[in-house]
């Protein structure tokens, strides 16, 4: 592994992206696959750069030092969430047709809401992932 390619910026800071995996292998493939990730640590963590974001991949856990209330688990009702990853493309019809022959399974065709389009998909641990597409600025 090229120490140049992790997400630590020399100055300033840059924004990564924790998931809590049940699989880090799985998760790792699907977001592999479906988005080209580049995988930079296989595992514990699995950390990737996808697109111009990083990734960063593990399972949870209970208490540490550092958080000692806090438990990190996968999400346990994927029906609800406070938090969602957010991909914009230029096409959504033509992403919404790879990525489905890719195994993504959108909760919907993309609907048009008038300054976007967007569909939902989720990864292998109920994540959920916004497609969208911008048409038009507000008004």
């Amino acid at each position: 592994m090229n120490q140049d390619d992790l997400p630590a910026p020399k100055d300033g800071f840059v924004l990564t992206h924790f998931l809590v995996v049940a699989d880090q292998d799985r998760s790792r493939d699907f977001y592999q696959r479906l988005f080209d990730g580049q995988v930079v640590m296989e595992r514990d963590p699995v950390i990737m750069k996808v697109a111009n974001s990083w990734l960063i991949l593990n399972q949870g856990g209970g208490p540490t030092d550092d958080k000692p209330t806090v438990t990190l688990t996968t999400p346990p009702d994927p029906n609800r969430t406070s938090a969602f990853l957010n991909v914009r493309v230029a096409d959504i019809d033509k992403v919404y047709r790879e990525w489905s022959a890719r195994g993504a399974e959108f909760l919907t065709e993309p609907k048009d809401h008038g300054r976007e389009i967007r569909a939902y998909i989720r990864d292998p641990d109920g994540h959920l992932i916004e497609v969208g597409q911008t048409t038009g600025v507000p008004s």
